[in-house]
């Protein structure tokens, strides 16, 4: 019973890796039940953050577990009382403590190189299609676009549960999208009324804080079409769970289209404040 109690487990384990690769592969945007790992990338930076996880950190990571566990092991199989009770007074060995200086030196220096050609690719913004003003408030965040795309700016809040369709998903549906052309170069300039916020979409490969008074910078070029959600990933107050981040990729047409709408519905907050007035209260 035991022994089918086991291979029952090995075989809903290999299921649910099978499945994972298949949903997490078809539903790039967010994450899905049982995933491990990032989701899905739709940018360059997002692919270069998997890739440099992946193929470069991972096998240094497992190599050096496994060569620690297997060390553990023959220390205590080689050097245990019961094959040593007469135990060695060594204290020195030049060699060895050359080695373990060194590599992980050369570890380093190798990590090094894809490590800052990703910075270099985060930090080096290319001219822009299109810049964005975002900014975070306690506990939803304010989109602003620039007068030439209608000079408009909205609030998206979580939709609570009442309000969910079919298609939204709990906790990361929200009420009013953040709409960017595909593959286009979109700047954002990130900041924060209160407290310290973080803005982050997997996806994209972007993260970055929303500091009060000052604005950091971050861009995406997303080159798939879909709805990409992210969250606030600094402890920002009592409703930091309920803080989600939701960017609709739509065509060159369909987002013309969607401007010419927003002009309009947005119309009472263009050219208002460029910081959104942060919340009394909270509608969760």
């Amino acid at each position: 019973m035991k022994a089918l109690r086991m291979d029952r487990l090995g075989l809903a384990i290999i299921g649910g890796m099978l499945g994972l690769t298949g949903a997490s592969a078809s539903e790039p945007g967010h994450a899905v039940p049982n995933q491990i790992g990032f989701q899905t990338p739709v940018t360059e930076v997002g692919r270069y953050i998997v890739w440099f996880h992946n193929d470069i950190l991972m096998p240094i990571i497992t190599l050096i577990s496994l060569f620690v566990l297997a060390l553990l092991a023959y220390v205590v199989y080689r050097f245990n009382e019961k094959a040593n009770p007469t135990p060695s007074k060594t204290t020195h060995n030049t060699l060895i403590e050359v080695v373990w200086t060194v590599v992980p030196v050369m570890i380093l220096v190798f990590i090094a190189v894809p490590s800052f050609r990703l910075l270099t690719m985060e930090l080096t913004v290319p001219p822009a299609d299109l810049n964005m003003k975002v900014t975070a408030s306690q506990w939803h965040w304010n989109y602003t676009y620039p007068k030439e795309a209608g000079g408009f700016n909205f609030d998206s809040y979580m939709k609570e549960e009442k309000e969910l369709k079919e298609g939204d998903l709990r906790l990361l549906a929200v009420d009013n999208e953040a709409v960017v052309p595909v593959n286009k170069i979109v700047k954002l300039e990130v900041t924060a009324t209160d407290v310290i916020h973080s803005f982050v979409v997997q996806s994209f490969g972007v993260r970055v804080d929303a500091v009060p008074g000052r604005n950091n910078e971050t861009w995406f070029k997303a080159d798939r079409e879909g709805v990409y959600y992210g969250q606030c990933s600094k402890i920002c107050g009592k409703d930091h769970a309920f803080m989600p981040i939701a960017f609709r990729v739509v065509s060159e047409d369909q987002y013309k289209a969607w401007l010419a709408d927003a002009k309009k519905k947005f119309a009472s907050a263009a050219g208002g404040p460029q910081y959104a007035a942060a919340d009394a209260g909270t509608r969760h």
